[in-house]
């Protein structure tokens, strides 16, 4: 007894330490997560976090102990069920979730097993001998003799995402040595300085964030235009509006002024600007015109020349 009561002393102790150091933590699934994978985790996050794993209830004790002196860590409670573990870290939340979700392996089919996607077997050649083509037929799978071994002609679904795989579908995908499902880590839940949210908020990307943000700032424009309530995103458009208001008063009253004398003279002479490049292109198509009906002129005389009109001449 004495050297549990000392353990769980020192568990505390570490998981206040980790509590202090780190700003940011991932509570984490360990389902069907094996020793070898945890390893292969802790390895990868080396000096970027840290792996704590312990009973809920010794973690849901020890944090209520630390609420006088960390009062946001309450927030972590209701996420400490089931079968979870604890990531530290001071790193970046993106960089350390793609670590923690990139570590799967695959398994086979369990009778019982919820199937996380839909499960198909492909057509192939099973190789197996022709006395076993009942259990297929059993299972709703076409099949066929090639050969003397057992041929599936198409693919054909047996387990649909979120149902029970039953022992009959795990004895054919094992027998086929098809190994639908994989496990690793999964992230339930991330708390960052206090704050408390779902892992898919770090699948945001910068450019979805700016997007966002230019659509609501264009909103809050409009309606502060349509309102007529200034606003600091409407500014900018009240004063371009205004001034336009101004230069179509000023144009339409005859009242010049410094600023707007080149407006005017673009007015009042459009051909000064002009561009050179659809001048060049008119005086080029009138160019092709003329020679154009110098050409027909030339054709047509020489049509008078050959009917004996050119005696006259």
């Amino acid at each position: 007894m004495g050297g549990v009561r000392e353990k769980k002393v020192e568990y505390f102790a570490k998981l206040r330490e980790y509590l202090e150091e780190y700003k940011s933590i991932f509570v984490v699934g360990v389902d069907n997560v094996s020793s070898q994978q945890m390893h292969e985790v802790r390895k990868a996050l080396r000096g970027e976090g840290v792996v704590l794993m312990g009973k809920n209830t010794m973690v849901r004790r020890a944090i209520r102990g630390f609420l006088s002196d960390l009062p946001d860590y309450e927030k972590l409670l209701p996420f400490v069920r089931g079968n979870v573990g604890f990531i530290f870290t001071n790193a970046s939340l993106k960089d350390i979730k793609d670590v923690i979700v990139a570590n799967k392996v695959a398994a086979p089919a369990r009778a019982g097993a919820v199937a996380p996607e839909d499960i198909w077997v492909t057509a192939v050649n099973t190789g197996m001998e022709p006395g076993k083509t009942s259990f297929f037929q059993a299972l709703g799978v076409p099949t066929k003799i090639a050969r003397g071994t057992i041929e599936i002609v198409s693919d054909v679904k047996v387990v649909e995402a979120g149902t029970r795989v039953g022992p009959s579908e795990a004895t054919l995908l094992n027998m086929l040595n098809i190994s639908p499902f994989t496990y690793g880590l999964t992230v339930v839940q991330v708390y960052d300085n206090g704050q408390v949210f779902p892992s898919s908020i770090l699948d945001i990307t910068d450019e979805e964030l700016v997007s966002h943000f230019i659509s609501a700032v264009s909103t809050i424009a409009a309606i502060s235009l349509a309102v007529g309530y200034p606003t600091l995103p409407s500014v900018g458009h009240t004063l371009i509006n205004n001034y336009k208001n101004l230069l179509a008063v000023a144009i339409a009253s005859g009242y010049h002024y410094a600023e707007i004398e080149e407006l005017i003279d673009r007015i009042e002479n459009p051909d000064k600007y002009a561009s050179a490049a659809p001048v060049a292109a008119a005086a080029g198509g009138a160019a092709e015109s003329g020679a154009a009906e110098e050409a027909a002129e030339e054709e047509e005389e020489e049509s008078d020349a050959d009917m004996g009109f050119g005696l006259f001449d």
